[in-house]
C-alpha cells in the first residue's frame, strides 16, 4: 500500500473523515434502538474507506450521487452533521427539512446530489449528470455509488454503455461487500469480479481493495484524471465489507452469513489499517476522536430540539 502523493497531514485528514463517519454510523444506530430515527437505517461501518478514498480525489464542485446506505458518502462532501441528524429524527432544520430522510438525503449545495431508496436508479441519473457537465463544459467529474446487487440492473448497462459512447465524466463506483441484503453475490453475479463487466462497454475497469483507503483514492485520481481529459468513464470495484447486518432488523452476523466471516473481516478494519500507517501519538488520536464526538453530541442535540415540520408542508417543494 503506498502513499505518493499523499503527505502526512493527507492520511491525517483521510484517518480523521473515516472516524466520523465511524462514529456518526454508530450514534444513528443507537439513535434508531431507541425509537428516535423513524423509518429504516443501513449504516455504512467498516466501508469508510470507500468514501473517503474517493472523495480525496474529487474536486469541491465536483458531484456525487450515492445509495441507500449514504451517511458517509453526505459526511465526505461536507454535509452539515447537524443538518444530517436533524434530517434523519424528520426534523424541519434537516437538510431536507425532513422530507427525505436517511436514504433520500441531499444537499445540492456540497455538490451531494442525493441518495437513492430504489436499487440501481442511482446509475442513470449519474449518467445524466455526466452528460449536462460535458455539455456545460466544467470539466467536473461525477462519482456514482452502488452495490454489487445494483450491477445486475438493467439500467447499470444501458448507463455504462451510454456512457461510454459519449465519453461522459462520470466514475462508477461498485461498493461490492458481498451481499444485496442477503443474497451473496456468488449466488446472484455470474462474474468473480464485477469490474470485467467494463470491457463490454470499452472502458477501464478496476478491482481494488475497498478496505484500503489509499487504493481507493490512487484507482480514483486515475480516473478522474482520465474523466477530465475527456476519455470517458470508468468502473471501480471495490471490494469491502458492511460490518452491520443490511440493516438494523438484520443480524450482523446471518443467518445467511457466518460469525467466523464477519470476525475476519474486522481484522482488516480500513480505519485500523489507515492508523498502522500514519505516525500519530496516541494523544493525538484522542484529541480527533474526542472533537468527532463533541461534534456529533453537539449535532444530536440540536436534532433532538429542533421542530418537526408543520403537516401543511407535506406539499411543499414537490418540484422545483
Amino acid at each position: 500500500m503506498g502513499t505518493r502523493n499523499l503527505n502526512g497531514e493527507r492520511l491525517r485528514d483521510m484517518y480523521a473523515k473515516m472516524m466520523k463517519i465511524r462514529l456518526f454510523e454508530e450514534k444513528a444506530d443507537e439513535l434508531f434502538v431507541k425509537g428516535q430515527l423513524p423509518g429504516a437505517i443501513h449504516t455504512s461501518i467498516g466501508q469508510e474507506a470507500v468514501a473517503v478514498g474517493v472523495a480525496s480525489a474529487l474536486r469541491p464542485d465536483d458531484v456525487v450521487i450515492a445509495t441507500h446506505r449514504a451517511h458517509g458518502h453526505c459526511l465526505m462532501r461536507g454535509v452539515d452533521v447537524k443538518g444530517m441528524f436533524a434530517e434523519l429524527l424528520g426534523k424541519k432544520s434537516g437538510t431536507c427539512k425532513g422530507k427525505g430522510g436517511s436514504m433520500h438525503i441531499m444537499d445540492a449545495s456540497k455538490s451531494m446530489l442525493g441518495a437513492n431508496g430504489i436499487v440501481g436508479q442511482q446509475i442513470p441519473i449519474a449518467t445524466g449528470a455526466g452528460m449536462a457537465i460535458k455539455a456545460k463544459g466544467t470539466h467536473q467529474v461525477c462519482a456514482c455509488f452502488f452495490g454489487d446487487g445494483a450491477s445486475n440492473s438493467g439500467v447499470f448497462h444501458e448507463a455504462l454503455n451510454l456512457a461510454s459512447l459519449w465519453k461522459l465524466p462520470v466514475i462508477y463506483v461498485c461498493e461490492n461487500n458481498l451481499y444485496a441484503v442477503s443474497v451473496p453475490v456468488s449466488k446472484s453475479t455470474c462474474v468473480k469480479d464485477i469490474a470485467v463487466r467494463a470491457k463490454g462497454y470499452d472502458i477501464p475497469g478496476v478491482v481494488v481493495d475497498g478496505m484500503d483507503v489509499i487504493a481507493v483514492y490512487e484507482a480514483t485520481s486515475k480516473a478522474v484524471e482520465r474523466a477530465r481529459k475527456g476519455d470517458g468513464p470508468t468502473l471501480i470495484e471495490c471490494k469491502a465489507y458492511r460490518f452491520m447486518g443490511h440493516s438494523r432488523g438484520d443480524p450482523a452476523h446471518g443467518p445467511y452469513r457466518t460469525k467466523e466471516e464477519l470476525e475476519s473481516w474486522k481484522k482488516k478494519d480500513p480505519i485500523k489499517k489507515l492508523l498502522r500507517m500514519i505516525k500519530l501519538s496516541d494523544q493525538e488520536v484522542k484529541k480527533i476522536e474526542e472533537d468527532l464526538v463533541a461534534e456529533i453530541e453537539e449535532a444530536v442535540r440540536f436534532a433532538q430540539k429542533s421542530p418537526y415540520p408543520d403537516p401543511q408542508e407535506a406539499l411543499q417543494d414537490l418540484y422545483v
